[in-house]
């Protein structure tokens, strides 16, 4: 009989790639676990994100291409990232003349893309994951991932059912922690502000564990909670819900 499950193109990000293979394994776990054929792209590149943020459409435009190339005949796109998601998602078609052969590839794109913890509970509704982990833990919401694509509940459906995790909410969860992508470089002291700030309602929850979704994210708070020698460790969703406790702490690892 043929092979009727869904064939995922993986977009794995540059971070992930360069900084944190292990979410892309965990990623891929995850998505083979849910009844998913899933291939990794060579063709694939950077989202263009850092070139658009910075007013470089040419450029953006010249990676959207080679993007949409690259994953072109697959069911779906998954991104374990909600910036690099967004950015397929919501900016893509905005890079192309509407009518164009360009803007209806972007906005084919768009419609198969979808962030990991959301495509795992919200087209292949999947209500649980077999993984332990022992960590009391709390998450942090991504800017991008919680504007633009509106992901909240969905990797605490998913983290809620993993042995051994004990959620526990911070205080503005949802505020941004000053990465930004380039804010952090161009705005370097409001962006220390911002993450001092977030660390004090991280720390005040008594969790030993920071989970998020986005691999910017995690690395900017994990090298200021470094700095000031916190036992906090931090993750990506992706590992916690594939169970990868063997894997370095980010930071750590470095």
């Amino acid at each position: 009989m043929p092979d009727t499950s869904p064939r995922i193109g993986l977009f794995v990000t540059c971070l992930v790639d360069m900084f944190r293979p292990s979410v892309g394994f965990a990623a891929v776990k995850l998505l083979e676990d849910a009844g998913c054929t899933v291939e990794v792209p060579e063709a694939q590149t950077c989202c263009g994100q850092p070139a658009y943020n910075s007013g470089d459409t040419a450029s953006a435009r010249a990676i959207a291409r080679n993007v949409i190339a690259a994953f072109k005949g697959y069911d779906y796109v998954v991104a374990p990232s909600g910036s690099c998601g967004g950015m397929m998602v919501k900016h893509y078609p905005e890079l192309f003349e509407p009518g164009s052969t360009d803007h209806e590839e972007a906005l084919d794109l768009s419609r198969r893309t979808h962030e990991l913890t959301s495509f795992l509970t919200r087209v292949l509704k999947v209500e649980r994951v077999e993984a332990q982990f022992p960590a009391r833990a709390t998450y942090h919401d991504s800017c991008s991932g919680l504007r633009e694509l509106g992901i909240r509940n969905e990797p605490r459906k998913l983290l809620a059912s993993v042995e051994g995790v004990s959620l526990r909410e911070m205080t503005d969860a949802e505020v941004c922690c000053g990465f930004g992508g380039t804010f952090c470089v161009k705005y370097p002291g409001i962006s220390d502000k911002m993450l001092e700030k977030k660390l004090r309602h991280i720390e005040a929850t008594g969790a030993d564990t920071l989970i998020a979704g986005d691999l910017g994210c995690l690395m900017n708070m994990a090298g200021k909670l470094k700095r000031v020698g916190s036992a906090i460790k931090v993750r990506h969703v992706a590992e916690v819900l594939a169970g990868d406790y063997g894997t370095p702490p980010i930071a750590e690892a470095e």
